[in-house]
């Protein structure tokens, strides 16, 4: 487990010698990029009470509705050793990503500086997209457009500091400190950890990851993480994502959820790709049901989820993308809702999705 990290009188000094090293420094260059996604979300079960749409995972939540996405702006600009990145979003899906603010701050997705030293050494500090998982935020960067089990109940973003350091032309290393997952503000409260190391070669890479902390509530917050992918032809490529995540309330019985996800993903041409997701999500000790973050917004009850999506991605422009996605979830408990109100064990959906990048 990584313990090691870099302290705040470290990144100030840091950034005062970028300053200092910096201002002679030629005029910097601005980069500006976006997106904007809709989708249409019909479940088969049509559930005739409106709050059975009959899904527990992130930014599809509506049923035999059309509905945005998110509409997003992203500005980089680099002078130098130093670069800043201000990265907003506005829509349900940027308001659902950044549930824990309100108002003007729920629509900064990211917002940091950086000072690299040198080639293998980076400072960062602000808010940034968590390095957990296989799954992101902005959707062109998926193949699937509906999200994973995993990536719904494990962190978003984070907002503090952090360094990474590359380790050689294959490795490297990243460690920080930071709020509690995904708030932006925490006053006095307790700290959490990050880690990461990874290893990167020409059609290989993984990554272990690692966040850790007390809550707001004094809970105990351990979550480690394996993301990987292979390209085993320019037509055939693999992603692998696995985690666990422990929680020990203060004064309560402690227990963990863990998930692991397959993704196929073939491209025949430019122009169309498709990707098969399998994942398999467990909470039986019934984690997320008391985890305060999550409000009961996702009751999962306690059981183990198996889902499949079938994405096709179909571009008639490099920078459009239509997905459309059928998408089965079955779970060890009825936790899913038929048409007539009784309780059911499987559920299946289809979405169609239209992304435009920028």
């Amino acid at each position: 487990m990584l313990r090691k990290i870099l302290t705040p009188a470290i990144f100030m000094a840091a950034c005062s010698s970028a300053f200092s090293q910096d201002s002679t420094d030629k005029k910097g260059e601005l980069t500006l990029s976006g997106s904007v996604d809709g989708y249409y979300r019909y479940n088969f079960a049509n559930a005739k009470d409106q709050g059975a749409i009959n899904n527990y995972t992130s930014f599809t939540n509506s049923q035999n509705s059309f509905e945005l996405g998110m509409a997003s702006v992203k500005a980089d600009y680099t002078a130098g050793k130093v670069s800043a990145t201000i990265d907003l979003g506005f829509g349900s899906r940027a308001q659902e990503f950044s549930y824990a603010e309100s108002g003007a701050m729920a629509a900064i997705k990211q917002a940091y500086i950086s000072y690299s030293p040198s080639q293998k050494v980076k400072f960062t500090a602000g808010k940034w997209g968590t390095h957990v998982g296989y799954e992101v935020l902005d959707p062109q960067l998926n193949r699937n457009y509906s999200m994973s089990y995993m990536f719904s109940y494990g962190p978003f973003s984070h907002t503090g500091i952090k360094a990474d350091f590359g380790l050689g032309d294959h490795f490297g290393l990243m460690v920080g400190i930071v709020n509690p997952n995904d708030y932006i503000s925490a006053g006095f409260s307790n700290k959490f950890i990050l880690g990461q190391f990874s290893a990167s070669f020409d059609k290989f890479s993984a990554f272990l990851n690692y966040v850790g902390g007390k809550d707001f509530d004094n809970a105990a917050n351990n979550q480690l993480g394996l993301t990987a992918t292979a390209t085993l032809s320019d037509k055939f490529s693999l992603g692998y994502d696995g985690t666990v995540k422990f929680y020990n309330p203060e004064g309560g019985s402690s227990g963990s959820w863990w998930g692991s996800a397959l993704y196929l993903n073939v491209d025949p041409t430019e122009k169309f790709g498709l990707t098969l997701r399998g994942e398999y999500f467990d909470d039986k000790n019934g984690v997320i049901t008391y985890m305060d973050e999550y409000d009961d917004v996702y009751p999962l009850f306690g059981s183990g989820i198996f889902q499949t999506t079938l994405s096709f991605n179909i571009r008639p422009h490099a920078n459009f993308m239509i997905i459309p996605e059928f998408r089965l979830d079955s779970a060890e408990d009825p936790i899913f809702t038929k048409n007539n109100g009784a309780g059911v064990k499987s559920t299946g959906s289809f979405v169609l999705a239209a992304i435009f990048s920028f």
